[in-house]
């Protein structure tokens, strides 16, 4: 019964935000419904994503064979789909293999939804890990994570950056907890090692200065497990990987990002110009830290950290954007502006209209990373002094 000593329940005012929170979700739902569940009876739709490489790559491995042979590479990849004038290879570093090595041994409609499965489970894990890292609000802000363009591109195309994502998660999440568990993570994390690159170089000056050592001695086991495990899969994966990444197909290739437009602008024969805006922005990545080593935070001073690595990455495809979720949600719950929600709802559904109709090596996606970074710098710009959740640990 309603009283004067037991009023109404408020009921909660939706807005704009609201809406466009709602909208983007329902586009994901959409997305992962229709990848997931047409996959099984589509035919040899699968061979036109990305995953298609990774199977083959899988089935070379299987059979004791390179996996970057392009001719044994090419000929799995059309009998699955993939057009007769187009090969995918593999460009994950070469303890990136072990991972890979089971597809071989499924029908490639089952490992395709394995895979998705993966992918999906590492983006929805990533989501409410983040959530939990700022106090587990009780509002909707972790949807924009979901149907975050990037990430619907990874799971469209199968491609592994949702893996990369989940390490770098579970590092921001388990670094002072478990600090040994979260420097395995990051062997997640070196599938994409140019992602990282400025990260990487606080992370070390981190380690060092805070003698988080455990971290270290994850991240090294990790690596020579997997090291191990290529060398015992294929022990010339690593001469041949390099022959790879030194070949014509790979080094004249335009990617759409800042720092490939930076060298084809410049000079396109000096691959080493890409490298440039990375090795300069790690050295700002160490002079960040060091003026805030006293009070560092890895959930709120990371976020610059990766969007700045993203940014100046030698290479980085929209898929591979989606490391940018830890730091874009970082931004929404530090704002207090829920017209800035709004924009970056926005922003999402622009570019998730693009995703529908660009190429993904299109020139129009050049302004992402940009647009990423200067919204995040405006939502934190005024970060109220109690926004910060204390480490775990701390």
């Amino acid at each position: 019964m309603v009283t004067a000593a037991n009023p109404p329940l408020a009921r909660r005012r939706y807005d704009l935000a609201d809406l466009a929170f709602a909208l983007i979700t329902g586009i994901f739902l959409a997305v992962v419904a229709l990848s997931l569940c047409t996959a099984p009876f589509a035919g040899k739709v699968v061979g036109f994503r990305d995953f298609v490489a990774y199977y083959a790559t899988g089935c070379q491995l299987v059979h004791h064979a390179d996996p970057y042979d392009a001719e044994a590479i090419h000929r799995i990849e059309t009998g699955a789909g993939l057009p007769d004038h187009a090969v995918l290879l593999m460009r994950n570093p070469p303890w990136g293999l072990p991972l890979v090595y089971p597809l071989g041994l499924l029908n490639i409609r089952i490992a395709f939804v394995a895979w998705s499965a993966m992918l999906l489970g590492s983006l929805l894990i990533s989501a409410r890990l983040l959530r939990l890292m700022h106090g587990s609000p009780p509002n909707q802000i972790h949807w924009l994570a979901y149907s975050f363009t990037p990430a619907l591109m990874c799971l469209n195309m199968g491609q592994t950056s949702l893996f990369a994502l989940l390490g770098l998660t579970l590092f921001l999440r388990y670094h002072r907890t478990q600090p040994f568990a979260a420097g395995a993570a990051l062997w997640l994390c070196a599938l994409k090692p140019h992602l990282f690159l400025p990260f990487f170089a606080a992370l070390a000056a981190w380690i060092l200065f805070t003698r988080s050592y455990k971290v270290v001695a994850g991240a090294l086991v990790a690596m020579a497990a997997s090291i191990a495990l290529t060398y015992w899969i294929d022990p010339s994966a690593f001469p041949r990987y390099l022959a790879l990444m030194r070949s014509p197909a790979v080094v004249q290739e335009f990617v759409p990002c800042l720092s490939d437009l930076f060298r084809f602008w410049i000079r396109p024969a000096a691959v080493w110009l890409q490298y440039l805006p990375a090795a300069l922005a790690g050295l700002w990545a160490l002079g960040y830290y060091w003026r805030r080593r006293a009070s560092w935070n890895w959930t709120a001073n990371g976020s610059p950290l990766i969007l700045v690595s993203l940014l100046f990455a030698p290479y980085v495809w929209l898929y591979d954007q989606c490391l940018a979720i830890p730091a874009l949600l970082d931004g929404a719950y530090a704002t207090r502006s829920r017209a800035y929600l709004v924009v970056l709802a926005l922003m999402i559904l622009v570019a998730d209209g693009e995703f529908f109709t660009a190429k993904v090596i299109s020139p129009l996606w050049l302004w992402t990373a940009p647009a990423w970074f200067a919204w995040y710098l405006l939502a934190a710009r005024n970060r109220p002094a109690n926004s910060l959740i204390p480490e775990p640990g701390a």
